[in-house]
């Protein structure tokens, strides 16, 4: 068992350090890599809503309210 949760680490890091090196090569701006990162962290972070049909019945009748090009 720890071989394999050695391994998985182990890419995990090459992953990342291979993805930061091509962010690099690629140039740019700083800031653009700095903000890919947090786009990254964040889409792991969020995680998708469990909305009961109460919730989805008032958000749908909300939504009636808002401009039809909205």
């Amino acid at each position: 068992m720890l071989p394999v949760m050695i391994l998985s680490i182990g890419y995990l890091i090459l992953r990342q350090a291979l993805q930061l090196i091509i962010l690099l090569a690629r140039g740019g701006d700083t800031n653009a890599v700095v903000l890919r990162h947090q786009v990254a962290v964040l889409r792991r972070q969020v995680r998708r809503l469990d909305l009961e049909p109460a919730d989805r019945a008032v958000l749908a009748s909300l939504s009636r309210l808002l401009p039809r090009t909205r």
